[in-house]
This record gives structure tokens, C-alpha cells and sequence, in this order.
């Protein structure tokens, strides 16, 4: 059975909206607002090698989509399996893509792999998941921003306490900290 890993860049006050680009005022956070530490993305390098498969929403599918294929340093992800839980996409260019109508289908495809199932950016996909009980574990990169406003990760929709253990941490030169938590079950 694979396991599920939520995977973001996360401002300390949790939000997760554009980190890399888009519509929100600060978009871009990621490497507008903290200097560049390599150090900081071994984790996201590690992922890549050992993920069986990734998993996105919609939105976060249609931003990844005609950017990632062309980048080598995303050849592992271009070239495996990704699935999008989605009601309204019909027809993936993505090479290699499936469209999810449900999360059982995702729990499906979950206990089909003999690896990690990551789950990039998605934040409404990952509280789903989370709610649901399909999240095994948290890789984040905390970056120290307080951004306000914006998409959360965590959001207070839901009143179920969920106990995590940290397995894995490190703080950079720049102040991004990596905390990797399993979900204790």
C-alpha cells in the first residue's frame, strides 16, 4: 500500500496560495521574499526520486500542466503516473494523467502503489484528503512570512483533532525550516 504525503510550501500563518506565481498580492513568495537556500529543497529533490505517483486538484493541475513538461529538472515527475481529483476536467494533456471523480477512487490508487502518492500545492484536494483520513503524512517548508490572507493548508472548517509525530526536521540559513510529520493514527 503507498503512502499518502502532503507536500507544501507554507508561510508561518499556514497559507499555501501562489508561492511560485499567480493571482494573490504577494504571489511569488517563495523566492520574491526569502533568499535562495539550496539546502532548503534536498527534500523536494528526495521526493521526486522516490514518489510512485503525484496527485493534484484541478487547479493545481491546470498551473502545473503546461509549465512542469517542459522543465527538466521535473523529468522524474513528467514521466510517472498522475491522477487529478476532479469533477469537471475531461480530457488531461498532461503525458501520463488520469482524472479522480472521488476520493475512494483516490483510496483506490492509494493501496495500488508500492510508493509515496505526493500531493502538490491542492489545498482544498488535501483537506479533503485529511478529512477523509488518507493523509499518512506532512512534508513542509515553512517559510517566515506572515502573509495575512490566502489560502490555508489548515483551515478552521473542521473541529477533528488530528495528531501528527515529527520524524524529520532542519532549519536553513534563510530561515526556512523543514518539519515532516507522520499522522498518527
Amino acid at each position: 500500500m503507498g503512502q499518502l504525503i502532503v507536500t507544501e510550501f507554507i508561510t508561518l500563518d499556514g497559507v499555501v496560495d501562489s508561492p511560485g506565481g499567480g493571482d494573490h498580492p504577494h504571489a511569488g513568495w517563495t523566492f520574491r521574499q526569502v533568499e535562495f537556500d539550496e539546502a532548503a529543497y534536498e527534500l523536494k529533490d528526495r521526493e521526486q526520486k522516490q514518489a510512485a505517483a503525484m496527485l493534484l486538484g484541478r487547479v493545481s493541475y491546470e498551473e502545473f500542466a503546461p509549465v512542469w513538461p517542459a522543465m527538466e529538472e521535473f523529468a522524474e515527475y513528467n514521466a510517472m503516473p498522475k491522477y487529478v481529483v476532479s469533477s469537471r476536467l475531461t480530457d488531461p494533456r498532461w503525458h501520463n494523467t488520469s482524472v479522480l471523480r472521488s476520493l475512494a477512487e483516490v483510496a483506490r490508487v492509494k493501496d495500488s502503489l508500492e510508493g509515496p502518492l505526493l500531493v502538490h500545492g491542492s489545498a482544498t484536494l488535501a483537506q479533503g484528503l485529511a478529512a477523509a483520513g488518507l493523509v499518512d503524512r506532512y512534508h513542509l517548508l515553512v517559510f517566515p512570512l506572515l502573509l495575512g490572507a490566502g489560502r490555508r493548508l489548515f483551515d478552521d472548517s473542521s473541529d477533528t483533532l488530528r495528531r501528527l509525530a515529527l520524524v524529520e526536521h532542519e532549519a536553513y540559513a534563510n530561515g526556512v525550516v523543514k518539519a515532516v510529520y507522520d499522522v498518527v493514527r
